[in-house]
């Protein structure tokens, strides 16, 4: 393996520790806003952080048939940030329910799911897809009931939702990357996507403690998502001590700069050297990054049933790929 590749692999690897990690961050930040305040902040945040790269590449051209217009890349934003809102405003409302490992490996069923999907753009589903499919659902059926079938978490479920908006997000950036700017469309998606989560922080947040009362009120006992109202938290940021105000940022920052910005470039500069078998192993690993953070930053616990899980998951995902890698590693010997 050249130089290039390595320093490739390792960005990548670092790409999905972040990423994994930044569970923990959307998890963590709902102990003081709702999760369409907290998807605001932090995908406005994130579509800043693209402006300095925007700028560095003004005027050259990042997509060799890309036609350049602001018409194409609004239409192409608004289409991408309005699947991107629905994918991640399931995810951080499931993440209230569950833990953050379920969340990670199960919304990482977009790595099935996209090729899986793939079949209805014409694109050729093989057979190791299918026994990713399979080896993923047994994975998501020992998560889910973790020793007991009667008991479905709902969170879980909303993961899976995310997880099939991230499928059908990844195919349409596939298509709509053809026609623009990858940075501006990032950028674009990430302004619309936080853009829409904003009147739902006012409009749909205060109604949700009332779902959670009927479906988990021992979550409001213990003050876990017992925030307050967008403008009450304005109103008390006044007042809060700098303490308070730290615990706040940290997960928005890290969500916004960090899972979205940082991450997003590393993933670009390094997937220009990666060959395409390692990014997609290891990236794979998004969701084992996100079950270990869980458990040693959250001290959540992983139960047998829910480590099988964890592994049959992890083995479909990377089944998944397996085309991806064969073919890689063909030309590779070319």
């Amino acid at each position: 393996m050249n130089k290039k590749a390595l320093r490739a692999d390792v960005l990548l690897l670092l790409t999905a520790l972040i990423w994994g990690s930044g569970f923990v961050a959307q998890r963590s930040g709902m102990k003081y806003v709702g999760p369409f305040t907290y998807n605001a902040l932090r995908f406005c945040l994130g579509s800043l952080s693209l402006l300095p790269i925007m700028f560095y590449h003004a005027g050259k051209n990042l997509t060799e048939h890309a036609d350049g217009s602001w018409k194409t890349l609004f239409l192409s934003s608004l289409a991408a940030g309005a699947c991107l809102f629905f994918a991640v405003m399931f995810q951080q409302i499931g993440l209230m329910f569950t833990t953050v490992g379920n969340a990670a490996f199960i919304t990482g069923l977009y790595t099935v799911l996209t090729p899986l999907f793939g079949g209805f753009w014409g694109q050729k589903t093989g057979a190791w897809t299918w026994g990713g499919v399979f080896f993923t659902l047994a994975g998501l059926y020992f998560i889910s009931i973790a020793g007991n079938p009667q008991a479905v978490n709902v969170g879980d479920v909303f993961a899976f939702v995310s997880a099939f908006f991230c499928a059908v997000h990844l195919l349409l950036i596939d298509r709509l990357v053809l026609r623009n700017d990858p940075i501006r469309l990032s950028a674009g998606q990430f302004a619309v996507c936080g853009i829409l989560c904003f009147p739902c922080a006012f409009l749909v947040e205060p109604r949700i403690n009332g779902f959670i009362a009927d479906v988990a009120p021992t979550l409001l006992e213990k003050g876990t998502f017992a925030w307050l109202p967008v403008m009450d938290i304005v109103a008390g940021l006044v007042g809060a001590s700098a303490i308070n105000i730290v615990n706040l940022l940290i997960p928005i920052l890290y969500g916004g700069l960090a899972s979205v910005g940082v991450a997003y470039t590393l993933q670009v500069i390094a997937q220009r050297d990666a060959p395409p078998a390692h990014a997609a192993v290891i990236l794979c690993f998004e969701g084992c990054f996100g079950a270990l953070c869980g458990v040693l930053i959250l001290s959540e616990s992983v139960g047998r049933w829910t480590a099988l899980g964890f592994a049959l998951m992890l083995t479909g995902m990377l089944l998944s790929q397996w085309e991806v890698i064969v073919k890689s590693r063909r030309k590779e010997v070319v």
